[in-house]
Formats: C-alpha cells, sequence, structure tokens
C-alpha cells in the first residue's frame, strides 16, 4: 500500500482546476427528506417515516455542473427550468456552487423536474417524480442553441447530459461541435436519443444502455466489443466508454480497448456514478490528459461517491486520498490490477448508474 501521494493523479487534478466546461442538459431539483421508521401505518402495509430533516440538491444536468465544480472547474450550465419554486431553488444551488446559470432558460408552463426521496435509516423508501418529458418547445430550443453557439472561445470543454426530458437534440450537440475553438465534446446519451450525439469525442453509456442502444444483449466481453463497434460505428463518435459495475469500465475507439476496474472498497450507492463518470472524464480530457489517465481518473472519481449515499460528488483532496490508500502509483495500475481491484462487496450486475 502506498504512503505517498501518486505523482500523476495530484499532477492532473491540479491541471484541471480552472478548466471552463459547459453543461447542457436536464436540470432537475433532488429533494431528501431524512428520518426515521418505528413503525407500520395502520392505513396500509407500508413503513410511517418520521421526517427529522430536508435538504436539496442538484439532480441530472445539474448533478453533473456539481461534480465538476468539486473538481475545481469552472462552469456553465444550460439547460431549462420552470418558473416554479423548484427551478428558483436550483438556480440558488448554482449561485451557492459558483455554476454560471446564466444560460439557463426559464420554460413558462413547464414545470421543474423534481425528485423527491425519502430516506429512512440510510436507506430510500420511495421516490416521488414531479415532471414533464416531451420535447422543448421550440422557442425554448433556440434560445438554448443561440446560447450555446455564443460560447465559442469561452469554453475548453462540453458535457451533453440527457436524461430523457426532451431537452438534448441533435442541434443542441452540432451547436457544440461547430465551434470554431474545437473542444472535448463529451455525452452521456439515453440509448433512444443516441443519434443526436453524431460526431462527439466520447459517449459514456452503461452496460444497459449500451446493450439497448445497439439492440443486443450483452453478456460478455465478445459481445459487448460488438455492441460498442456498433456504437462507434453508428454515432461516429470517437470513443465509445461502456461502464460495467463491478467489472470496472471499458473504453473503445481507434485503439485497442482498455479495460480500468472497479477500484470501490465497498459500494454504498451508486445513485449517480455516471455523472461522476462523464464529469472527471471530460475534465481530464479538456486539461489536455491522456485518454488512459482521463479513464482512470473517473474510475478513482467513481470510486468515491459510491461509498456516499445519494446525490454525491468527489473532491480532488478525497480521489487523492483515495488513489493513495488504494496504492495507484501509476494510471497503468489499474489497468493491470483488475484481479485485485475489483470489489468483493460491489453491487452485482448493476453499472455505474446514472439515475431516474
Amino acid at each position: 500500500m502506498s504512503t505517498a501521494a501518486p505523482a500523476w493523479v495530484s499532477d492532473l487534478l491540479k491541471s484541471m482546476r480552472g478548466v471552463r466546461i459547459a453543461v447542457a442538459g436536464d436540470i432537475m431539483l433532488d429533494e431528501w427528506l431524512w428520518g426515521s421508521v418505528r413503525r407500520i401505518s395502520p392505513e396500509a402495509p407500508v413503513p410511517v417515516v418520521e421526517v427529522d430533516s430536508q435538504s436539496f440538491t442538484l439532480g441530472g444536468a445539474g448533478n453533473v455542473a456539481n461534480n465538476l465544480a468539486a473538481l475545481g472547474a469552472r462552469v456553465r450550465l444550460v439547460g431549462v427550468i420552470g418558473d416554479d419554486d423548484a427551478g428558483r431553488r436550483a438556480l440558488a444551488l448554482c449561485d451557492e456552487l459558483r455554476i454560471d446559470a446564466s444560460g439557463v432558460e426559464m420554460a413558462h408552463g413547464r414545470p421543474t423536474t423534481r425528485k423527491t426521496r425519502i430516506v429512512a435509516h440510510n436507506q430510500q423508501v420511495v421516490r416521488a417524480d414531479r415532471e414533464v418529458a416531451g420535447k422543448l418547445d421550440a422557442r425554448s430550443q433556440r434560445a438554448l442553441v443561440e446560447s450555446l453557439r455564443g460560447l465559442d472561445g469561452m469554453i475548453d470543454g462540453a458535457i451533453v447530459s440527457d436524461y430523457g426530458k426532451g431537452l438534448v437534440s441533435a442541434p443542441i450537440v452540432q451547436s457544440l461541435l461547430a465551434h470554431e475553438q474545437r473542444v472535448v465534446v463529451t455525452g452521456d446519451p439515453k440509448p433512444q436519443n443516441i443519434a443526436a450525439f453524431a460526431g462527439v469525442d466520447c459517449i459514456a453509456p452503461n452496460l444497459a444502455e449500451a446493450a439497448t442502444a445497439a439492440h443486443m444483449s450483452i453478456d460478455g466481453d465478445a459481445s459487448l466489443a460488438r455492441a460498442a463497434a456498433r456504437l462507434l460505428r453508428e454515432t461516429k463518435a470517437h470513443n465509445v466508454l461502456v461502464t460495467r459495475g463491478e467489472h470496472g469500465m471499458t473504453l473503445f475507439g481507434a485503439g485497442a480497448p482498455f479495460t480500468v476496474p472497479a477500484v470501490a472498497r465497498q459500494v454504498y450507492d451508486v445513485s449517480g456514478a455516471g455523472d461522476t463518470v462523464i464529469s472527471a472524464l471530460t475534465l481530464a480530457l479538456a486539461a489536455g490528459a491522456p485518454i488512459r489517465h482521463a479513464v482512470a481518473l473517473a474510475s478513482l472519481a467513481a470510486g468515491v461517491v459510491v461509498e456516499k449515499l445519494g446525490t454525491a460528488t468527489a473532491s480532488a483532496k478525497e480521489i487523492l486520498e483515495f488513489a493513495k490508500a488504494e496504492g495507484v502509483g501509476h494510471p497503468t495500475a489499474l489497468v493491470l490490477s483488475s484481479a485485485r481491484r475489483t470489489s468483493p462487496k460491489s453491487a452485482r450486475g448493476k453499472s455505474h448508474a446514472r439515475r431516474r
């Protein structure tokens, strides 16, 4: 076990500070009700949760922006909210986190997507969703495209975060790819919308999403390779990074595929880990890191967040301490040490999952 801070991790995290990243996608507000259960309801066989506290966090594309901000990036968030309390609270959270929300449009008649989770004894009891998932109206779509075009020369990278709520479309993605000052553009697509991500630098589906998008089952390395090849061919993306839960994540692109194993000591909650992966990966690439270093850094960041409950982020300090504890002296150590680093406590069959 290493006692010295891994130099490559430290150097990369330092280079990521201040890098300018835009996030375009479905913005949500996550509401958390925290409490305890002492009895079963006499009205139905359900627990009665005695709520002790309430908290709010950014969800969806907002969670991606939050992850980037936690890593020291300068973040611009582009999307829509409703003219409601949830939307105003989301903007207030952006202000607290120093996320530039000047590109967030207020869509009248379309509520802010809001997810309410009731948690008792560190276990989620139930979730209630309030949302409209239809396509964005033409006026709002045009405003977002113009906002993204206007960022030409003002950003170093961009993430398109698709949660299937109607915002992400081909014009949104193409407005970023059309910048004269070309930047890293990555995406986290929903399978039914994968065609919108044509030409991006990297897409990062989890295993289930990759199978659905490729219209085939994935039951091993060979079928995974075939699915990834199909996605590369159909989207013309430069890379496909498939997150595979306890089996880590595998990158497919121009070179030979390579896998970075999962490095979590224990998996407590995979919610939102996909947001962390795409955030760390994109920020590292925008900072000039080689793709293998970026994927390894993303794996370390995911290892930090899956040990936390609920919507979580990984700070540079946490990633550095995690890498130090895991003895990661060089990025290739992750690639070469699959058997040693796969956690026996990992949630079997679960990918680094995005929520919703």
